[in-house]
């Protein structure tokens, strides 16, 4: 779910973002790695816009899956834009919830607990609710219950 609150923002950012995408092209970077299938049916797509990634990483560097050779001078081999590695977002929330004085863990799975927890405060159903976070089984969601202050079925009075 993209909150519309954020749209304009991300378009912002999408736009710098290609920019980016377009400077890479320029000195011969510019591709993401791409599953071999789709690699072998379309050989240019590492390098079109729309297979870039949303968050890129702020550096070039080395790519250990792919082993291919991207260009012809060997000092470009293997190299590539990747995505912004996920313990860049770890270390800022770190710092972040340092800054802000909480005296709490809090992690980026914090984050979507808090998701569940406020939808079923806001009278989403819990089937709802385990179809987003993708939960097969509803028993992965009985640990958010207790917020509703309903019981352990969750159940409201028609009245209500």
């Amino acid at each position: 779910m993209l909150p519309e609150s954020i749209a304009e923002e991300l378009k912002i950012h999408l736009q710098s973002v290609k920019i980016i995408h377009q400077q890479d092209l320029q000195k011969g970077y510019g591709s993401v790695y791409l599953p071999f299938a789709k690699m072998r049916k379309y050989p240019r797509a590492k390098y079109d816009w729309i297979w870039q990634f949303v968050f890129p990483s702020g550096s070039i560097s080395k790519d250990p899956r792919s082993g291919e050779v991207l260009f012809e001078k060997p000092c470009y081999a293997h190299l590539r834009r990747h995505h912004l590695h996920e313990t860049s977002l770890q270390k800022a929330l770190k710092q972040g919830v340092r800054q802000a004085g909480i005296q709490k863990k809090v992690g980026c799975h914090t984050f979507r607990h808090s998701f569940a927890t406020h939808l079923l405060q806001n009278g989403y159903d819990i089937r709802t609710v385990q179809e987003l976070l993708g939960h097969k089984d509803v028993k992965t969601m009985m640990i958010y219950t207790h917020v509703l202050n309903r019981g352990g079925k969750a159940v409201r009075s028609p009245l209500d």
